[in-house]
């Protein structure tokens, strides 16, 4: 079936007073989409269906014991942990002109914290975000032209880039047939990877990597990412409830924001201020320099020349993980933890302490971290978090969230000093985005499941640009060294081998 037939909904016309989105859905069953069959595996993983009999001890454990290399080896062989330097700043590796994280100063070898600085092309994020907000129009378009090309786009120049992406919203015809399955495992970031690649079968010439054809994958992937991940989401939805999967028609004249919520909002619509807060977060999110780890995964798989959507998958695979993209959802988590044993959120003694036990282990996960604050760059102020901060209280007044907000600032305040104390922790702590994404998203009634894979759609313009100056910058295939830490053997026959 065609992603483009509608059928009629079974919600009436009526009741949602002026909201965007409001329209008859294509409705997809069995037959017409891949996406509502889950397949698991019959097979069971080795160590479940042969066990784990002594035999198999050095396989599954050999590597915790050979692979322990002692710390002070790093130091004496001056080896830069994680690409970074003994003092926990980056270690440089190139040159850039797509964006500045200023964070910090060094000053004769050390570092002094700053208040913190994130610039795209030279402009100030906050000027970009105040720039198109106050003049009441949508801003993530802007910025990511801004980013793909190098400059800010005139009136002419915005259009027709908003109408290149609009021309690649929908997906291409059979595509849904095939769409990558839902697992009981479930991860739209997942999906959204396989579906990517997928996405290469459909290219007439998918290794081509000139300009055009890399702008193009770029636009297209602009374009059709909402709806693969809202597809994948409701789809895990439909299975679970036993209701259809509904898919909109895409609408050519909506902003990336507008879409988003077009699509995940179903029946319901959304307003042009909750619409306003999305791109908010989408233009804070959509660059932060060529050194975070995803951003440079797709810097070192385009350093051999592979296509774009091989580079964009690594890419989506990094931000995955809990230590990068999702550290959105742990924070969100942490605030309904908090939210949950601190009966007084007014309270800051009631909260210090419940942070206390949270820090020392014995609460939230046992980890002992206050997710959202602290980070690799930024010492005083993370520029988005204060960006974010004043337009996350305006809707949360409008939505009755004003408490919440005020719970999340108070844990903000007290938990520097906390970790100060408790933990020893002598550096300074700055807040960071990730502490009020989970609670904006939430107000804007987007599921936590598509927390990372919102962050990726805003990233996407960021990545496209390291790729592309990869590609047509150094010219030179990403290649560190190891030093290697094992004593030399000599070969022992088969038969000898204890």
């Amino acid at each position: 079936m065609s992603e483009n037939t509608t059928r009629p909904t079974d919600r009436a016309e009526e009741g949602f007073g002026g909201l965007k989105g409001h329209r008859p859905r294509a409705y997809l069953t069995r037959e017409d989409t891949s996406a509502l069959s889950h397949i698991a595996d019959v097979y069971p993983m080795p160590s479940e269906g042969m066990g784990r009999p002594p035999v198999s001890d050095r396989l599954y454990e050999g590597m915790q014991q050979v692979d322990k290399v002692p710390l002070e080896l790093y130091s004496q062989r001056h080896i830069k942990r994680g690409l970074r330097n003994a003092d926990g700043s980056g270690v440089l590796v190139g040159l850039t002109t797509i964006s500045e994280v200023h964070g910090y100063n060094k000053v004769d070898g050390k570092v002094v914290p700053d208040r913190g600085e994130l610039k795209f092309r030279g402009y100030k994020i906050e000027d970009l975000v105040s720039g198109c907000h106050d003049a009441g129009r949508f801003g993530y378009e802007e910025v990511s032209y801004l980013l793909l090309s190098g400059n800010l786009p005139t009136q002419a120049e915005l259009e027709d880039f908003k109408a290149r992406i609009a021309a690649r919203r929908q997906l291409p015809e059979g595509y849904l047939d095939i769409f990558p399955r839902t697992t009981y495992s479930h991860s739209i970031m997942n999906v959204l990877q396989r579906a990517t690649l997928l996405l290469y079968a459909f290219d007439r010439n998918p290794d081509d990597t000139s300009p055009t054809h890399e702008i193009d994958v770029a636009l297209s992937l602009l374009g059709r990412w909402p709806r693969v991940a809202s597809v994948a989401h409701q789809a895990f939805v439909a299975a679970q409830s036993g209701s259809r999967l509904m898919v909109p028609p895409a609408q050519k004249n909506y902003t990336m924001a507008e879409t988003i919520l077009d699509i995940l909002r179903g029946d319901q619509g959304f307003t042009r201020d909750e619409a306003m807060m999305l791109d908010v977060m989408l233009m804070l999110h959509a660059e932060h320099g060529g050194g975070n780890n995803s951003s440079f995964s797709c810097r070192v798989l385009s350093s051999s020349g592979t296509d774009a959507y091989s580079a964009y998958a690594a890419a989506l695979g990094s931000l995955k993980g809990p230590k990068h993209g999702g550290a959105n959802f742990k924070a969100g988590e942490m605030m309904e933890d908090i939210a949950d044993h601190v009966r007084d959120w007014s309270d800051d003694e009631e909260l210090a302490s419940y942070l206390t036990k949270v820090l020392r282990g014995e609460a939230l996960d046992h980890k002992g971290l206050i997710y959202g604050l602290g980070h690799a760059v930024y010492t005083i102020t993370d520029p988005r978090a204060e960006v974010v901060r004043s337009y996350a209280r305006a809707i949360a007044e409008k939505k009755g969230q004003l408490d919440r907000f005020n719970l999340i600032h108070r844990v903000e305040q007290i938990g520097p000093q906390l970790m100060h104390d408790v933990m020893g922790i002598n550096k300074s702590i700055s807040t960071n985005i990730d502490m009020y994404t989970g609670f904006v998203y939430t107000m804007l009634g987007i599921p936590r499941d598509l927390f990372t894979p919102l962050f990726a759609m805003a990233r996407l313009s960021g990545w496209a640009a390291h790729r592309m100056e990869e590609l047509y910058g150094p010219a030179r295939i990403i290649r560190p060294a190891y030093s290697t830490y094992t004593e030399d053997k000599d070969y022992v026959p088969i038969e000898a081998r204890g």
